[in-house]
């Protein structure tokens, strides 16, 4: 008997008959949409060799999608950096022993957590271009991070904090049995723990959010979509531009994700084996402690 049995019964021949029928009919009916959308692109000369030749130039990529490309990157990695610091301060914080902090710490994480990010960008936008101590043409990506730094942040402090409280108890009696105080429990014991158990979480989540740099189009953030957009108008090829803009979308949520599986994996192997050394070391003490044979 494996694990997946024990949480749900096996499909007997007829289920399986069935699954096997409706994942044939939904293969069908996505081969026979994409069809369709082909021959409708075609149909409106979306496929000639004049719509996609500006491609194959230097300029529709060193003067609009590598510069867009590059904007993208730029304010993802900031705000990537800025919402993991931000996700674990606020997720050790809802966790704190004070209960000031944990109020504090709880009102900002749901509050962000409720705004959409566009809002927030709009809003951060509209308040940088009036300060005078960010350039006006810094405005847009400022606005982009510290929207993006404050809604993915925020989701990843909820990703910590029920990380957290989805380990074992033993894990802080132990911590508390060897003299650590239950901050320093969380700090240096649970938090690691935690971080491992949620990296599918917030593998998803650092996709989210390199996706949501899109949304700096409409503040005028110059990035991959608005470069798209610019290059399609600027040689007549709109659906084109989308669809190139598209796929490199895509081979970057692949890249990103892959790399941080790749980072889940070499790190959850690191974390078993610093378990089994401590069990062998542990279990070697227990046998020199037993008293020699008679």
């Amino acid at each position: 008997m494996n694990d997946q049995s024990l949480l749900f019964d096996l499909p007997g021949p007829r289920a399986r008959r069935r699954e096997r029928i409706g994942n044939v009919i939904g293969v069908v009916v996505l081969v026979a949409l994409g069809v369709w959308v082909i021959a409708a692109l075609a149909a409106k000369d979306q496929f000639t060799a004049a719509r996609w030749a500006p491609f194959l130039t230097a300029s529709a990529w060193t003067d609009y999608l590598l510069p867009g490309l590059w904007a993208t990157l730029r304010a993802a990695a900031v705000a990537l950096v800025a919402a993991f610091i931000f996700g674990v301060v606020f997720g050790l914080g809802r966790l704190a022993d004070a209960r000031p902090v944990r109020w504090i710490s709880t009102l900002v994480v749901e509050f962000f957590r409720a705004v959409p990010v566009l809002v927030l960008m709009l809003f951060f936008y509209f308040m940088f271009s009036q300060l005078s101590f960010v350039p006006s043409t810094s405005a847009a990506f400022w606005g982009v991070v510290t929207a993006l730094t404050l809604y993915n942040g925020s989701v990843v402090a909820e990703l910590v904090r029920s990380g957290i409280h989805s380990l074992p108890s033993g894990q802080r009696e132990a911590a508390l049995a060897i003299g650590l105080t239950p901050s320093r429990s969380r700090r240096l014991i649970e938090l690691p723990q935690a971080l491992l158990a949620m990296m599918p979480a917030m593998i998803s989540q650092l996709i989210v959010a390199l996706k949501d740099t899109a949304l700096g189009y409409i503040i005028t953030y110059s990035e991959l979509l608005a470069a798209g957009s610019l290059l399609g108008s600027a040689k007549a090829n709109l659906i084109p531009s989308l669809i190139v803009t598209a796929i490199i979308f895509v081979a970057l949520n692949f890249g990103m994700s892959w790399a941080a599986q790749r980072l889940a994996d070499r790190l959850s192997r690191r974390t078993s084996e610093q378990m089994s050394t401590v069990t062998g070391i542990a279990t070697a003490a227990d046998v020199a402690d037993l008293p020699a044979p008679a």
